[in-house]
């Protein structure tokens, strides 16, 4: 009979315990079901993790873990702006996908205290501000501009995962207007067509001299139906 390794057991009460949490996001898990899950008493996961504390900790690390490895597979643009705008949709992305790794990493809130594991994708997140920064674009620091951007992600994707349908849109309007806040840009005006009108009001001032390019015949046909939309 094969003898498990410790490591094996430990990363075994690991794997189930992600299994269960993110299965049910939101949802307390009880120990008793994990050490089911590997077929293992109580005392051996209190073993490996010392509590329920401990053990949680390790599958928030383990999460974050996952997220860094989606994010490092992500080929650079070469582009640092546009980098984080698709490093925010692959951050919203992997919270809509995997709720309950989410809801521990980024929901489970402690006063003063963030998991150890999240100084990673921070780092890489500033890295890429700071390249933006060298490049002239940025109106604020980068370590600045980087923690506007992940705290509008993260609230952003816990929103999205609280809703009943996520609004993809949403996250895409507050990505825009995040990038447009660190690199001084204005968002993209929507602007309304003027009236035809107006329109024919300012072209009748810019005709001036147009007989000499148009013929006076014609000029006088143009003059005539700029007036009448003028007018209407």
């Amino acid at each position: 009979m094969t003898q498990i390794r410790k490591s094996d057991t430990r990363q075994a009460l690991l794997d189930a315990a992600a299994a269960l949490i993110s299965a049910t996001p939101g949802q307390d898990v009880p120990l008793r079901a994990i050490c089911d899950q590997v077929g293992v008493k109580l005392p051996t996961l209190y073993h490996f993790f010392g509590s329920k504390e401990g053990l949680l900790d390790a599958v928030i690390e383990h999460g974050f873990a996952s997220y860094l490895a989606l994010k490092s597979s992500a080929e650079s643009t070469g582009d640092p702006i546009e980098d984080i705008r698709r490093g925010w949709d692959a951050h919203v992305r992997f919270g809509l996908e995997n709720a309950g790794f989410y809801a521990l990493m980024y929901g489970q809130v402690t006063p003063h205290r963030r998991p150890a594991a999240a100084a990673a994708p921070r780092a890489a997140l500033v890295g890429l501000c700071r390249e933006a920064a060298e490049q002239g674009r940025l109106a604020v620091p980068a370590e600045q501009a980087a923690d506007h951007v992940l705290a509008a992600n993260v609230g952003v994707t816990l929103f999205l995962i609280t809703a009943e349908e996520p609004d993809l849109a949403l996250s895409a309007a507050v990505r825009d207007a995040t990038v447009a806040a660190i690199t001084g840009l204005p968002e993209a005006q929507v602007v309304e067509p003027a009236p035809a009108g107006t329109l024919a009001q300012g072209l009748l001032h810019a005709l001036g001299d147009a007989e000499q390019q148009l013929g006076e015949a014609e000029t006088a046909l143009l003059r005539k139906w700029l007036r009448t939309l003028a007018e209407g």
